[in-house]
């Protein structure tokens, strides 16, 4: 259902009398159990500044509410991050950078206020939802096809509330860079205007990305992008950024004559300073090369054609050059950048090349993986020896879709706080058995090991330590499972009370259940998909040899274990180093029919005993990497 249909009209809200935001408690709301964001004062944060003088103008963003933003359209949801995996570049001690799967609106509402110096988004067009589903991930088909069916309108309330929170993320120094297309350009940039102000913002710039074009009998052909600049306030940083000039640009410009001096040195004469009573002045052409030319708000760069040596086969991937510009404009070594939409990873390789720190985060676990892909090859090509300074590693963290093998690596404790807090409830340390509450019924957490089940030994102690709580005649237990003899024990706990324990009723929930995840599907439909857990695909991978040092590799009998996935991507890395890091066209690709590349040929350039390795993930997000050492000949 769009969004449109889900919502109590903004309209609805303010008529209504006993409305009050201060009651807006569920008691059935999720306690909030992670460290609170900074959250600035609501009303005079969000105060809209006036537009254009006396012109009747909307004052707020579409969808927004003016106490609850967005939060009453998309509930705050808690969740903790998962760490799945880690990039190292050899400086542990230094504070990572941070690689995010999950719904970007609920990422960003977990890190803090005034923290990121530099923002870049490239969000989806409203170009349709075949060209926005670019991986076919299910997170992606849920989200794109709801803001699609419900039209424009949708769209920008899915897109603004997003740009609420990275007004919020940005520190006063900091900027914005929204990048879109013809499609909805113009509708976003009266949405732009109303969250950071007219006053705030800085340029339109049109990225001109040229190729070859070929006639339209109908209309011109469009070869440029819309890339809005907006400040957090008028203390942003702006750094001038040039770009070299050329002999042939420099003479035509200023349309004056190259001339030599007695030694050689070319320069034109600068007639200008004439007009203000100045003798005349030599301009050397290797002066004015060196200074650079600035620029304008139309840039003039290439996209990734098929021959270039960045292309990774990412769909919508964006030329370093383009990144460049920005983060050197906005930013300085050191400073935070961030992408809540990065795709295939450019921004924060950028960054990471600028001696940046940076925030990135994407919906599909394929962006994620390819992201992290290019992260390794970049290690790699430092063949481990770092040479950008001081670098941290990287730590890639999961948001609302937990893989299950990764938890049971988990300590006890680490695992039983993960438990309570994905639960919605609190952790606490009250007793030996009491591992939190939820609002204010106990709860115990099972062993972090699957094939270790909640027993009747567990169910019994429990209950003696509830007994002990005053007042408390309830309690829930939670874990993987439950051994048939603790059922039973609980069932006769809450019929009579045996056990030498007074009449007392446990609840047993799986962690994998509807009813574990109640508290959180029961605030927004669109969030049925949060809050999973997820199982690694089967990974089967046959190879032959086809002629010399060239081999077939087969992965198509590799299957998915989470229901109803299906394979969406294969990686491959043809000298695995202990680290997976795919070969160069081997991180992302289709077939003619749109299908992964689940058969692929490969010619490896030396002869002897090779490690390749396989990576697999399917549309729900689980991931596994298969390793095998083959004798090339």
């Amino acid at each position: 259902m769009a969004i449109k249909k889900q919502i109590k009209s903004i309209k609805e809200i303010k008529n209504d009398k006993d409305y009050r935001i201060d009651e807006y408690n569920d008691k059935d709301a999720v306690e909030e159990t992670v460290e609170q964001t900074e959250i600035p004062t609501q009303r005079d944060f969000y105060k809209i500044p006036r537009r254009f003088g006396s012109i009747p103008v909307d004052n707020l963003p579409l969808g927004c509410d003016p106490e609850l933003q967005y939060r009453k359209i998309y509930p705050r949801i808690p969740l903790p991050f998962q760490k799945a995996d880690r990039v190292t570049f050899g400086h542990p001690d230094l504070e990572n950078n941070r690689l995010f799967w999950g719904d970007n609106l609920h990422v960003m509402r977990m890190l803090p206020s005034n923290s990121i110096d530099l923002i870049y988004i490239d969000p989806p067009f409203f170009s349709g939802t075949n060209y926005n589903v670019l991986f076919g991930d299910q997170n992606e088909i849920r989200s794109f096809s709801d803001i699609w069916e419900g039209g424009m309108p949708s769209y920008l309330i899915w897109l603004n509330a997003r740009l609420l929170e990275m007004k919020r993320l940005l520190k006063p120094t900091g900027a914005i860079y929204v990048h879109l297309d013809w499609h909805a350009s113009h509708y976003v940039k009266q949405e732009l205007d109303k969250i950071f102000g007219v006053d705030n913002f800085r340029n339109e710039i049109i990225w001109h990305y040229g190729q070859r074009t070929m006639h339209n009998k109908y209309k011109f052909n469009s070869k440029h992008d819309v890339i809005f600049f907006y400040a957090k306030s008028d203390k942003h940083i702006i750094n001038q950024v040039t770009m070299p000039w050329t002999k042939e640009q420099i003479s035509k410009t200023r349309v004056r004559k190259i001339l030599k001096d007695k030694d050689g040195r070319e320069y034109i004469l600068d007639n200008r300073s004439v007009s203000k009573g100045y003798p005349v002045k030599k301009q050397y052409i290797e002066d004015i090369i060196a200074k650079g030319k600035a620029i304008d708000t139309v840039w003039d760069i290439p996209m990734i054609v098929s021959t270039s040596s960045e292309r990774i086969g990412y769909p919508t991937q964006k030329p370093e050059a383009l990144l460049q510009r920005i983060i050197n404009a906005s930013t300085n070594e050191g400073d935070v950048v961030a992408d809540f939409f990065c795709g295939g990873g450019t921004t924060p390789i950028t960054a990471q090349k600028l001696n940046r720190k940076w925030i990135a985060s994407d919906q599909s676990r394929v962006a994620v993986a390819i992201t992290q892909g290019r992260l390794e090859t970049l290690y790699e090509k430092t063949n481990g020896q770092q040479t950008l300074s001081d670098t941290p590693d990287t730590s890639v963290e999961y948001w609302g879709t937990y893989e299950v093998p990764a938890l049971e690596e988990l300590t006890q404790d680490e695992f039983t706080d993960f438990v309570v807090t994905s639960f919605g409830g609190r952790s606490s340390s009250a007793g030996n058995t009491i591992h939190g509450y939820k609002r204010e019924t106990p709860i115990f957490v099972g062993s972090s090991k699957q094939s270790i089940p909640i027993t009747k030994e567990d169910v019994i102690t429990f209950a003696e330590e509830i007994t002990k709580t005053k007042g408390k005649f309830q309690g829930i237990m939670v874990g993987w499972s439950f051994a048939q003899s603790a059922r039973i024990a609980v069932e006769k706990l809450m019929q009579e009370g045996n056990f030498g324990v007074d009449l007392i009723q446990i609840s047993q929930v799986d962690i994998e259940s509807s009813e574990f995840r109640k508290h959180v599907t029961k605030l927004h439909n669109e969030y049925e998909s949060f809050l999973k857990f997820i199982l690694p695909p089967e990974v089967i991978v046959n190879h032959k040899r086809i002629k010399p040092m060239t081999y077939e590799f087969d992965a198509s009998e590799s299957m998915p274990l989470n229901e109803d996935s299906t394979i969406v991507n294969i990686q491959w890395d043809f000298e695995y180093l202990g680290r997976f890091t795919p070969t160069k066209g081997f991180a992302y690709g289709r077939d003619t029919k749109s299908k992964p590349l689940l058969n692929v040929q490969y010619k490896f350039e030396r002869l002897g005993k090779i490690t390749i390795a396989c990576r697999v993930q399917d549309d729900l997000g689980g991931e596994k990497i298969y390793t095998e050492v083959i004798s090339v000949r």
